[in-house]
């Protein structure tokens, strides 16, 4: 070895012994926040954001919950039983607005959107086909932060709030289209199923994805005879998978669609499309030619809806009849099922407001967490979603270029 290198190792050695800078981890510092679940003013949303069991949990690690009056009572939760869980029960929802975090399920409306305080956090549904520029000028003008359940992502690339609710709607589809099947007004007074010595009932859906997967689940469990049709033929060999046994799947064509439409009790269209409208391929001529009786579920009505003969409808009055067809086109069938649907919500969105505390603050979950950037597209008054941006003609910056700007 040569001197040179000698004594590279003996100064190596003596600066071993030489005190050295500690590295530590920087523990973020929990931010206890206020929390805010004002009352949902839209007479068809029955859901509340969090249940009293989730309230709790948040009250015991700090956090203030201030829960507007008669918000759950939809959703069979009372206010007795949010103040049991340490909720602060306001009878105004000005004071619910000026939180931290206000967690909602419905868009807001324009009289909440103006009851906003400057950089809070919202935390709702956005439902875009129903949405105009103007709102989300509105939006940036109160310099508030959105985040939309729609756009939440987790690691695996997946939509978990979408997702459970699209499992309720999947299974809530099957019961409402059972409930009008059976009904000697709007149905045929059969009962939904299969039975000895019975020809089973057969259900059509239309898509393939999650809704159609968990009503084929319930349908089959039922005794059903179940068709599925969509224009994906990977997404029906996956549907099967899932389902782990065979159905009958096709592709969407004109010809096979009739023939199984005329052989249908019910049809539950599920198509669900990234664009802004849903795609009507259903003609009111191929509904004409259904057996009188039969039952359409149009779950795509969120989007414009699968059929011509499609209008939206309410919990209220939620169907109507053509052709002697009888149509169920409520646009947001998981809170006809609201006490159900509210614990899903709150299972996801309850850890999702601990991670925000416990990393110090919505900023730097922000930072931190890449999968929960997905659902911001309001960042301090600046729309960061591209595609909200394109579609509307509203400028947008990258979040995370705002975010690398953000001290």
């Amino acid at each position: 070895m040569s001197d040179e290198g000698k004594s590279y190792l003996s100064f190596s050695e003596k600066e071993k012994l030489m005190p050295q800078e500690e590295l530590l981890e920087v523990i973020p510092r929990k931010k206890k926040m206020m929390i805010g679940i004002p009352r949902e003013l839209s007479d068809d949303e029955n859901r509340i954001a969090l249940v009293p069991d989730a309230v709790s949990l948040l009250v015991e690690n700090g956090h203030r919950v201030l829960v507007e009056r008669e918000a759950g009572v939809a959703a069979n939760f009372s206010d007795e039983k949010y103040a049991e869980a340490g909720a602060e029960i306001v009878s105004n929802s000005e004071e619910v607005f000026k939180s931290d975090i206000v967690v909602k399920i419905a868009p807001p409306t324009d009289g909440e959107i103006e009851k906003l305080e400057r950089h809070t956090t919202l935390m709702s549904s956005i439902f875009l086909p129903n949405r105009e520029k103007a709102y989300f000028q509105r939006l940036t003008a109160k310099k508030v932060k959105a985040i939309a359940y729609e756009f939440i992502q987790d690691k695996t690339g997946a939509f978990p709030l979408l997702k459970s609710m699209s499992e309720i709607i999947g299974n809530t589809a099957i019961l409402v289209a059972a409930e009008f099947l059976s009904n000697p007004k709007y149905g045929k007074g059969e009962m939904l199923g299969g039975f000895p010595g019975i020809k089973p009932t057969e259900v059509m859906i239309i898509g393939a994805g999650t809704v159609a997967e968990y009503a084929a689940r319930t349908a089959l469990g039922l005794g059903a005879l179940v068709k599925i049709f969509d224009d994906s033929t990977y997404k029906l060999r996956a549907i099967q998978n899932n389902l782990n046994r065979r159905v009958y799947t096709s592709t969407l064509q004109p010809k096979l669609l009739l023939k199984a439409m005329l052989e249908a009790d019910v049809i539950i269209s599920a198509k669900h499309t990234s664009g802004k409208v849903a795609p009507c391929f259903i003609s009111e001529d191929m509904v004409r030619q259904m057996k009188p009786g039969s039952v359409i579920v149009d779950v795509s009505i969120d989007q414009g809806g699968c059929f011509e003969t499609s209008r939206a409808t309410t919990h209220h009055n939620p169907v109507y009849q053509v052709h002697d067809v009888t149509h169920y086109c409520v646009p947001n069938i998981a809170s006809r099922v609201p006490h159900t649907a509210s614990y899903s919500l709150s299972n996801i969105l309850t850890p999702m407001l601990l991670n925000i505390s416990d990393m110090g603050g919505i900023e730097k979950m922000m930072k931190r967490d890449t999968t929960f950037c997905k659902g911001v597209y309001i960042f301090n008054g600046i729309l960061t979603n591209k595609f909200i941006g394109e579609l509307y003609g509203l400028p947008s910056q990258n979040l995370e270029l705002l975010m690398a700007a953000f001290h």
